[in-house]
């Protein structure tokens, strides 16, 4: 994704906070969310264990930022039924061993999908 000046979308390595992550070899993924787009339809929450709706706000939340293989299929779908952005969802599942966008991935070339 690239914006009208010709900018790079961001790599998914550069977003959030990689320094204090578990290992890659132990969460080999990890959830980009772009909260201030959740539109609050909770359709993440009734497919994944991962995610929560916040009483408060009435936005969802992701519970780990990082996953592992045995958290990626909630999560993948998570991200698909997310109807926020025109369906192109705000939820984004990243693989940290290749840096490609897993889910939603509306591009089919694995660049993350964020709209900042």
């Amino acid at each position: 994704m690239s914006d009208a000046e010709g900018d790079e979308a961001p790599k998914p390595s550069d977003v959030g906070d990689e320094a204090n992550a578990p290992p890659v070899s132990e969460k080999p993924y990890k959830i980009i969310f772009e909260g201030n787009k959740c539109i609050g339809a909770g359709r993440c929450a009734e497919v994944a264990d991962n995610w929560e709706m916040d009483i408060k706000s009435g936005l969802a939340r992701p519970k780990s930022y990082f996953i592992g293989e045995d958290e990626l299929d909630e999560n993948v779908r998570a991200a698909e039924v997310c109807p926020a952005k025109k369906d192109s969802g705000v939820i984004h599942v990243v693989d940290r061993r290749t840096d490609e966008e897993i889910a939603p991935d509306p591009h089919g070339d694995g660049t993350l999908s964020v709209d900042w």
